[in-house]
């Protein structure tokens, strides 16, 4: 049987017939697309940022002087020996302590070693009070003798190899070879002078920050006492400062940085060496026989 389409069927069929998809449509040539540079302004460069301040770094702290002292003052009942007594100085200095006898030199050497205590006033040591820190760091020489004469000077090497850390026993041995003294020797065979010389050894042969040496060449003949001093500046080590007392100012002047005049424990002048040829057109030792003239 002959299948028959409805009147208006056909209509409907033509609604649902495919249509293409929108990617089959013709699409228009491109285009060419004008350069950005063509119609973009041109860049202008960025300035760099303005630097940002800084602040200002804070000062390196300034080293404590090797010794400071201030209004020391020792009273032996009503007698002052040393009267408010005021001095800083630096390290890496070499300052002669002088005066005549009684003018406190010893007094205040011993204040400064802690073997004998002050009145009143502060004593600084490398910024560190009279102690065990400071005694540590001082090497003291005393006016006399303090070893027992039957002891060897090998065994006052050993002595102080034992009780001070920083104690150089090579360093001890070659000095007293270069003074002819021998490890051997009881110390009651050796004359004053040569005693005096072994313990100037002990106390060089130290590695210490400060060195008190109590007149160092007082007991020796003049012969040897450019020996001494020699001594002393082979025992310096750069950076340590020593206090040295003496009348004998011509035989230490070449040897000094500074000095200071002590008369009856008041302090007259602490200088360097140069301001008194400089200011007074003289040597120390003569400017001192001058100031101290009976």
């Amino acid at each position: 049987m002959a299948s028959r389409i409805l009147p208006g069927k056909e209509a409907a069929v033509d609604q649902f017939s495919p249509m293409p998809f929108a990617s089959q449509s013709p699409q228009p040539a491109p285009q060419p697309v004008a350069s950005q540079s063509a119609t973009a302004p041109a860049l202008q460069p960025v300035p760099a940022p303005a630097p940002v301040p800084q602040p200002a770094a804070a000062p390196a702290p300034q080293p404590a002087p090797a010794l400071w002292c201030q209004n020391l003052t020792k009273a032996y009942g009503p007698n002052l020996a040393l009267d408010r007594f005021n001095i800083s100085v630096p390290a890496g200095r070499i300052v002669g302590l002088l005066g005549p006898n009684g003018s406190g030199k010893t007094t205040l050497l011993k204040m400064i070693a802690g073997v004998a205590h002050p009145s009143e006033g502060v004593i600084r040591v490398c910024g560190r009070p009279v102690g065990p820190e400071s005694k540590a760091l001082v090497s003291y020489l005393p006016e006399r003798p303090y070893f027992p004469r039957s002891m060897r000077v090998r065994e006052m090497i050993a002595y102080f190899a034992d009780f001070y850390a920083d104690f150089d026993v090579a360093m001890a041995h070659d000095m007293l070879a270069h003074l002819g003294v021998d490890p051997a020797a009881v110390c009651s065979a050796l004359s004053k002078g040569t005693v005096e010389k072994v313990q100037l050894v002990l106390v060089m042969a130290r590695h210490a920050a400060l060195y008190l040496l109590d007149e160092p060449i007082g007991g020796v003949d003049p012969a040897a006492r450019d020996y001494i001093l020699s001594t002393i500046i082979r025992g310096y080590r750069p950076g340590a400062t020593i206090v040295l007392s003496t009348h004998l100012v011509r035989d230490v002047e070449t040897v000094l940085d500074d000095f200071i005049l002590l008369r009856y424990g008041t302090m007259l002048l602490h200088a360097p060496v140069a301001y008194v040829a400089q200011e007074k057109g003289t040597t120390l030792d003569a400017y001192f026989r001058e100031e101290f003239r009976c």
